[in-house]
């Protein structure tokens, strides 16, 4: 069955879905969201102030206020904008190599590049100092503990209180990027919902491809065949990166996945399932992209001529910072094969660390050894 009954991390129950189809069609239902009309008594789904519980609202609220953010955001995180960024996340690259080249053997590739390069992009466009990036980074990981709610919460208020200290700073000294964008396109008296929402941008702009930077060194690692071939055509890193994103992590050891939270906020029927208005649905996206109707052999690491993955969703929420986490990642991996002739993990996958208390998941540390072209 793949619309089934099954209890969260946080111990209320939820619906968990499945089936690729499935989880397409609800990926693009307005009536699935993060919003509800009574917060404090829904299902919850995680001890965080991320995703842990949903925000006070209705469907139309919740819609209304998606369509403004999508029209404030949209224009700065474009495809067409990301490739005129090209250039520069190239370059960051590039200088994150050449530090971490001069470091001895094995170098802890997660602190020196795959963490950096994010931030560092998604720092330049916001308008946020690079050199806050250790204040903001403790904020983020503790915003997205599991299991410790005070910790959490506190992270996330002072991730807020940051941005909204940005945001009066751009409100006196403006600059070419998006947090300015946003105050000089959204009325006074909105400060808060712009620090809000910056806060979001920050943490989501940086955590999740920091960790899918490490994912893909340990494929490519494990599988030297795929690295000897983009070694001969690096043109083909685009393929490569999207079979990224669709695989696993190999250092997962999670017997099951929990799935991506939105509540239901109207009655939905589908495929003779009735979800009740106010419940919990869990979209397994993982098991998704896993799905051998969709992607044959889907445990292979190969690239592929059609690769539907749903990490970045499907319909009109797709995940807006898309173009950019496929411009870090495709420019960070043409680095790679094109610089180094060997790349990979100095230890075995099973020795690796595991950020196992944060939302994103991911490793602590990725000891790398290199031989240069």
């Amino acid at each position: 069955m793949t619309i089934k009954r099954v209890p969260t991390p946080a111990g209320d129950q939820a619906w968990l879905v499945t089936d690729y189809d499935q989880i397409r069609t609800l990926l693009a239902d307005r009536r699935l969201g993060r919003s509800h009309v009574d917060p404090d008594n829904a299902p919850k789904f995680i001890d965080s102030a991320v995703l842990g519980r949903p925000r006070q609202g209705t469907a139309q609220e919740e819609n209304e206020r998606h369509t403004w953010m999508r029209r404030m955001l949209a224009p700065s995180f474009s495809a067409r904008n990301m490739e005129r960024l090209r250039p520069r996340v190239r370059h960051l690259a590039e200088t994150l190599l050449d530090e971490l080249v001069a470091q001895p053997q094995p170098a802890d590739f997660h602190e020196a590049v795959s963490f950096k390069l994010p931030v560092l992009v998604i720092c330049e466009l916001l308008g946020v100092p690079f050199s806050d990036r250790e204040t903001f980074r403790l904020w983020s990981e503790a915003m997205s503990t599991l299991n410790n709610p005070k910790k959490s919460q506190e992270g996330f208020a002072n991730l807020w209180a940051y941005t909204g200290e940005l945001v009066e700073r751009k409100k006196k000294e403006p600059g070419d990027d998006v947090i300015t964008r946003l105050v000089e396109g959204t009325p006074p008296g909105q400060e808060d919902t712009i620090a809000q929402l910056s806060a979001g941008l920050l943490f989501a702009g940086h955590e999740t491809t920091v960790a899918v930077i490490d994912r893909g060194v340990m494929l490519l690692s494990l599988h030297p065949g795929q690295w000897d071939a983009l070694r001969k055509n690096p043109d083909s890193v685009g393929d490569v990166v999207e079979e990224i994103l669709r695989h696993r992590s190999p250092a997962s050891r999670r017997s099951d996945d929990i799935g991506m939270p939105r509540y239901a906020m109207a009655d939905i029927d589908i495929d003779g399932v009735h979800i009740p208005s106010g419940d919990l649905v869990l979209l397994g996206v993982e098991q998704a992209n896993r799905d051998e109707t969709r992607f044959p052999d889907p445990a292979a690491f190969t690239p592929r001529e059609q690769n539907p993955h749903l990490t970045f969703g499907h319909g009109p929420r797709f995940c807006i910072g898309a173009p950019l986490a496929r411009v870090e990642l495709t420019e960070i991996f043409t680095a790679l094969v094109t610089r180094f002739e060997m790349f990979g993990l100095a230890v075995e996958v099973a020795q690796l660390t595991l950020r196992a208390e944060q939302l994103v998941g991911g490793v602590a540390q990725l000891p790398v050894r290199w031989t240069e072209a």
